[in-house]
């Protein structure tokens, strides 16, 4: 009931509707109507009441809904059915519990992680309403062999939405981390469940630094957030809006035969590598090589100080930079 009356106020876009109006709508009485108001304040949601007038939903930039978020959202199918959660161990975990009942493109979104995950099962820090946590469900018709392009095309995405909201000038650490002056400002994570020759779904985990002031002393020199070098808060939804709309672009390119090209544009483009010497990161074992390209499936293309060239994937390495993260 909560949830039909909150897609009820944001359908009014501003405007009051009364009590009456909605317990006529949901053949409940008006009392029924008062109670649930008073408990979507409760839970975050500001509402004003006026004698005669009724209820009007009021802008929460800090308060995520699903309904309002879908109500703006300008694609087809990313997106268009979204879950907006308080808190969660991980966005990526909950989405695996639902994906096998869940529409293709549902995206799960918390407030805050409290058992965040990046690559190579590192922890990923995600305070309550300082940044962006979500997780989307794919399920693509592609051999498993493609999954990994699904962390190309999350990089391209976030890249563009941040620089298109922004103005900040980050760059892309292949494969899967978006950088600003050095530093991880955000870290995608994808999973994925198939057989042999068919994938059944793919989950791909976005976690953005956004609003957060400050990072434990450990991790100082490795991360950084939109606020802290923009010097400003910023929106959480205006910048989820436009990576869902950019995700959707380039993934819609990938699947109708365009393959990865557009992708790999904004991967070049916006490269944190290409043309620099950094270090491949695999076990105990560490070397310099010069990164040369990134080839049209999203694969590293380096040279060895030996003058050998070689074609690195994603899972195999670690890499940072010379003389730091990157």
């Amino acid at each position: 009931m909560k949830e039909k009356i909150l897609e009820a106020l944001y359908q009014k876009k501003g405007s009051y509707i009364s009590g009456e109006e909605l317990a006529e709508k949901f053949n409940v009485s008006r009392t029924a109507i008062w109670k649930q108001i008073n408990l979507l304040k409760k839970s975050g949601h500001k509402i004003e009441t006026a004698n005669k007038k009724g209820y009007r939903i009021v802008a929460n930039d800090e308060k995520l809904v699903a309904v309002e978020l879908i109500q703006r959202l300008e694609t087809k199918v990313i997106g268009q059915k979204m879950i907006c959660l308080d808190t969660i161990d991980s966005t990526n975990n909950y989405a695996k519990k639902i994906a096998k009942e869940a529409e293709d493109g549902t995206v799960v979104i918390s407030d805050e992680q409290v058992g965040g995950r990046g690559r190579l099962g590192r922890n990923w820090s995600s305070p309550k309403g300082e940044g962006i946590w979500m997780s989307i469900i794919l399920k693509p018709d592609i051999p498993p062999t493609e999954g990994s392009k699904m962390t190309q095309i999350a990089a391209a995405a976030v890249c563009q939405a941040i620089r298109a909201t922004t103005g900040l000038d980050v760059l892309i650490k292949w494969p899967n981390d978006i950088i600003l002056n050095g530093k991880k400002v955000c870290g995608i994570l994808i999973e994925m469940s198939g057989e042999l020759n068919q994938v059944e779904y793919i989950i791909v985990g976005i976690g953005v630094n956004v609003n957060i002031k400050a990072f434990p002393e450990e991790i100082l020199d490795k991360a950084t957030s939109l606020y802290l070098e923009k010097k400003q808060s910023l929106q959480r939804k205006e910048l989820i809006l436009s990576i869902l709309q950019e995700f959707e672009k380039l993934f819609e390119n990938y699947t109708v035969g365009e393959g990865l090209a557009s992708t790999i544009e904004v991967c070049r483009k916006y490269s944190a590598m290409i043309g620099k010497e950094i270090r491949l990161i695999q076990g105990n074992r560490e070397e310099s090589v010069l990164a040369l390209d990134i080839t049209e499936e999203g694969i590293l293309k380096i040279k060895r100080e030996n003058g050998e060239e070689d074609l690195i994937l994603s899972g195999e390495v670690s890499i940072r930079g010379k003389n730091g993260y990157i």
